[in-house]
């Protein structure tokens, strides 16, 4: 179970790692490319960091969904 869980965590942190790597590369190397506005004079580095925002969100909840978790089986000689 937790090498299942450990698998969909690095598959999805390696989708966030290359979005954000984006943000970064495009701030850097293509810093006016940034500076567009193609939605309702919001910039795209406004648009791009809220989808990053956005993705984690949605990353965290397909995580949560697929992800399995232990089975808790209680003891007769738990009575605290």
């Amino acid at each position: 179970m937790q090498t299942h869980n450990a698998r969909i965590g690095l598959v999805l942190f390696v989708i966030y790692l290359i979005l954000y790597g984006g943000f970064v590369f495009l701030n850097a190397f293509a810093a006016e490319t940034m500076e567009i506005t193609p939605l309702a004079g919001v910039n795209l580095a406004i648009l791009y960091g809220f989808g990053l925002i956005v993705a984690a969100l949605v990353m965290a909840c397909i995580y949560g969904w697929t992800s399995k978790s232990e089975e808790v089986h209680p003891t007769e000689e738990n009575h605290s």
